[in-house]
C-alpha cells in the first residue's frame, strides 16, 4: 500500500484521482461535495472519516453509495469500534436502571462538537433505548435545568491541549457505576484503519454500497 497522491488548498482533485484505486478523506466538509461529485464521476471507492456533515450532504453520500463504495464513519480506531459495539451490548444487558452519559475530549483545535464518536455512541444509545437523538439528547448542562430525566443522554465536551481523542461511556444507577471509556494516543491509529477499509472494499470485490468500520471488522 503507498500514498499515490495527496490533496491541499490549489490541488488538483482530478489529477490525484488519476493515479489511486482508492480516496481516503480527513478533511472538513466543505469540500465533501467537490470530493464526492470527483470520486463518483471517476468512479474511485471512498473511505471517509470526516465529520459534521450537514444533512443534505449525508443524503448526497447516500445516493454516491448507489454506484460506487462507501466507508463512512466518525472513527477508524479499531478500538473504538470495539468500543461501539461494547456500548450497545452493555445497554442491552444493564437495562433500562441506569443513566447514560457520553463525554468526550479532544485538542484545543477541534471546530466540531461533539465528536462524530460521541455522537455515534450517543446514538447507539437511543437505538437501544427507543429515544430520539434531537430530543432526548442533553449538551451540556448550565443554571437550574432540574432533576435528569429517565430519558435524557448527556453528551459532553472537553477542548484542552493536544488530547488526539477519549470518549466514555458512563452507565449510572443507584450503588454503582459502569464505565467504558477508549483513548487514543496517536492518529496513526486513525490511519492504520483507513487503510484497513480500502484494502477490505477491494478485498470484498465491492462495487458500490454504503459501510462504516463495523462492517470492515465483522462486528455486525
Amino acid at each position: 500500500t503507498r500514498v499515490a497522491a495527496g490533496i491541499d488548498l490549489g490541488d488538483s482533485l482530478e489529477d490525484a484521482l488519476e493515479k489511486c484505486d482508492a480516496v481516503i478523506d480527513f478533511t472538513l466538509p466543505s469540500f465533501t461535495n467537490e470530493l464526492i461529485e470527483g470520486c463518483v464521476a471517476a468512479g474511485k471507492p471512498l473511505v471517509m472519516g470526516t465529520t459534521g456533515h450537514d444533512d443534505a450532504q449525508l443524503e448526497l453520500i447516500e445516493r454516491a453509495s448507489r454506484s460506487l463504495p462507501i466507508v463512512h464513519a466518525p472513527n477508524f480506531s479499531v478500538g473504538v469500534n470495539t468500543l461501539f459495539w461494547l456500548t450497545r451490548r452493555t445497554a442491552e444487558i444493564l437495562g433500562e436502571g441506569f443513566d447514560l452519559e457520553v463525554v468526550e475530549m479532544h485538542h484545543r483545535h477541534k471546530v466540531d462538537a461533539p465528536s462524530g464518536t460521541a455522537r455515534r455512541l450517543a446514538e447507539i444509545l437511543t437505538e437501544v433505548r427507543d429515544l430520539s437523538y434531537d430530543e432526548d439528547c442533553r449538551h451540556g448542562r448550565f443554571g437550574d435545568v432540574g432533576a435528569r430525566t429517565d430519558r435524557e443522554i448527556g453528551v459532553h465536551s472537553l477542548r484542552g491541549g493536544d488530547v488526539v481523542g477519549d470518549h466514555t461511556v458512563v452507565y449510572a444507577a443507584d450503588g454503582e457505576r459502569v464505565e467504558l471509556t477508549h483513548k487514543a494516543s496517536s492518529r496513526l491509529t486513525f490511519a492504520k484503519g483507513a487503510v484497513r477499509a480500502a484494502r477490505w472494499i477491494e478485498s470484498e470485490g465491492l462495487e458500490n454500497g454504503l459501510f462504516d468500520m463495523q462492517d470492515v471488522l465483522g462486528l455486525k
